[in-house]
């Protein structure tokens, strides 16, 4: 099942979090994922605006997530966004129920 991992990172030490992003694109694709967005302009549609950084992915399953965060080379990576911004990460499924959605949310 497709899922989507959302990170939403606010950016401290520019120069560092550029180590992380010049190295994740080949790590992402290596696991079948794909940016759908990846740091472009954001507007706020309702609610508190949003003014920091915004990234979409798309990847086949969740275990490929799984193994996209846990592979070695990622995990270099990583240490250069923990040491420049502070990050929420989600991750959704596509569970193909948009036409009826589950109320009890």
């Amino acid at each position: 099942m497709t899922v989507y991992v959302l990170s939403m990172m606010s950016i401290d030490d520019p120069e560092t979090y550029r180590k992380y992003t010049d190295r994740t694109p080949p790590i992402v694709a290596s696991y079948g994922g794909k940016f759908l967005a990846r740091g472009g302009k954001v507007t706020t549609i309702e609610g508190e605006p949003y003014q920091d950084r915004l990234v979409v992915l798309e990847f086949p399953s969740e275990q490929a997530v799984n193994d996209w965060l846990a592979d070695p080379a990622y995990q270099e990576a990583v240490v250069f966004r923990h040491a420049s911004s502070q990050a929420r990460i989600l991750m959704i499924e596509a569970d193909n129920n948009t036409l009826d959605p589950d109320p009890k949310l």
